[in-house]
């Protein structure tokens, strides 16, 4: 009796939490579609944000900022816009080794920055037609925790 107590409480506070999380994640009205965006990366290996609306067809300006303190050597971050559907493992196998750490003439790739060291920052201009797009840092091994998508609307 006591164990279905506890699995009622959990699935309670399951069921609280999702409404909760949902909502504030899918929840975008034309007024916060943006032309203008701001992404951080940093050494813990995470953008702070995983997913941007921007508005579609529109000129988008992109700043990127390693806010991160290691070395550009061992901790560096880009922005890479991919198209849709990119197989990520495959991806980033070719751009280890590449310029930048993105593949030259790779058709999957929209836009990107150049690897930035800390303190850094990149600011890139790119239009994409409505739908949605993964970007990544290509930096070797960091697409497995910084990914994330990009809503045009």
């Amino acid at each position: 009796m006591a164990s279905l107590l506890i699995m009622a409480c959990n699935d309670e506070s399951k069921t609280q939490e999702s409404p909760r999380d949902t909502t504030s994640q899918t929840k975008t009205t034309a007024s916060n579609l943006s032309t203008s965006v701001e992404l951080t990366a940093n050494d813990q290996l995470k953008f702070d944000k995983i997913e941007l609306h921007v508005k579609a067809n529109e000129t988008v300006k992109l700043t990127l900022k390693n806010i991160g303190t290691m070395p550009k050597e061992s901790m560096g971050h880009n922005f890479v816009l991919l198209k849709d559907g990119t197989d990520l493992a495959s991806f980033a196998a070719e751009a280890v080794g590449a310029p930048e750490n993105v593949p030259q003439n790779n058709a999957a790739v929209i836009t990107h920055t150049k690897i930035l060291g800390p303190g850094e920052s990149e600011t890139i201009e790119f239009k994409v037609p409505a739908g949605s797009y993964t970007y990544i840092c290509s930096f070797p091994g960091h697409y497995l925790t910084m990914t994330g998508v990009l809503i045009a609307e």
